[in-house]
């Protein structure tokens, strides 16, 4: 739920609550008992089971005996934003045609608090690792996509994501150290570019570079990623960097041509 500091007269803590209920259900916890909803989202148990009674109703969460899960209907909430930003005509185009050039993988996403979401993807891969699906959320820094908006960032509002993260280790490779991160991030920010390897999961390299708007604020970025040990970051860069950032000009054109698009992508 949004911070105290950051609400209104008008905030509607039913309707937070009722929302940060469907936010807490992910792959780790795809059906909980209503202990484990109130646990998670910080309500008490009376409070999550309003909600829950409510989401019930609505056709957004079902019930199998005591434990909870979403249901389809909860799909139609992003299906409303993709379509009416037009992501799938606008976006979709060019990271196909990114896979059919390079093949693995591409996905557009911009930043959501300290974490990014994706908000296009197409790919050929079948292996099972982290999800890059639209929808999926993962922290900033563990990702090149991330650092790529995080570069984007002014600098008193890096500071502040810098004062409020706590990275964890998600491989033995991810880069955690705060100092460390910000070296990389000067890095991303000076060659306009980032790459990572096994940084979210293993067997993922990827490069990003940045989706800017008109006033060259960088509002989303865009990826192409493969396979560890089949691709490096120098291959990467040889091969597919030049592609991105020309791919990413035209999606800021199409941007440029639909205001709501950067309304609803912007940062």
């Amino acid at each position: 739920m949004a911070p105290e500091k950051d609400r209104s007269s008008d905030f509607v803590e039913a309707l937070a609550k009722g929302i940060a209920i469907l936010e807490s259900f992910d792959a780790a916890h795809p059906e909980m008992t209503l202990s484990e909803v109130a646990r998670r989202v910080g309500l008490s148990p009376a409070a999550a089971r309003r909600s829950l009674i409510t989401l019930t109703a609505l056709g957004y969460i079902g019930q199998t005996q005591k434990r909870f899960h979403l249901k389809p209907k909860i799909m139609s909430l992003g299906s409303a934003l993709y379509f009416s930003a037009r992501i799938d005509e606008l976006m979709q185009p060019e990271l196909r045609e990114i896979v059919d050039k390079f093949g693995d993988a591409s996905s557009v996403a911009t930043m959501e608090g300290d974490m990014v979401i994706y908000i296009a993807h197409v790919s050929v891969q079948r292996a099972r690792r982290a999800a890059a699906v639209v929808g999926a959320r993962y922290p900033a820094y563990a990702t090149s996509l991330g650092r790529v908006m995080l570069a984007g960032l002014p600098e008193n509002r890096l500071n502040d994501y810098f004062e409020s993260v706590k990275p964890v280790a998600l491989t033995s490779r991810t880069l955690i150290d705060k100092e460390a991160l910000r070296a990389e991030i000067r890095l991303v920010r000076e060659q306009g570019f980032s790459t990572t390897v096994d940084q979210l999961d293993y067997g993922i390299t990827a490069i990003s570079v940045p989706i800017r708007d008109i006033a060259g604020n960088t509002v989303a970025a865009l990826n192409s990623s493969g396979y560890t040990g089949m691709v490096t970051p120098e291959s990467l860069g040889a091969q597919r960097l030049q592609e991105l950032h020309a791919a990413a000009s035209r999606i800021a054109l199409s941007i440029a041509r639909y205001p709501i698009l950067g309304s609803i992508i912007g940062t």
